[in-house]
């Protein structure tokens, strides 16, 4: 199991399973983190992330959406 977000996650990058960027982790909660979209991220990618409202600056991750948490990357499981 995937330990909690911590405030050390903050700043760390968070990739898909395949190892496409995704984002920026802004901040961090217990079971959740927000996300800083990267710039690039595809509409296809956004929308398998359930991130389709526009204009948002931050979008949430759970812990249950994460695979593992290294000391440089957070990586998101295979089928989110």
């Amino acid at each position: 199991m995937v330990r909690n977000f911590r405030s050390e996650d903050e700043g760390k990058h968070v990739r898909t399973s395949d190892g496409s960027m995704v984002g920026t982790i802004d901040s961090t909660s217990g079971s959740s983190a927000h996300v800083r979209p990267d710039q690039d991220l595809s509409r296809s990618t956004r929308r398998r992330l359930g991130w389709t409202e526009e204009g948002e600056e931050t979008y949430e991750i759970r812990k249950s959406h994460v695979d593992r948490i290294t000391d440089d990357e957070v990586r998101l499981k295979e089928d989110f």
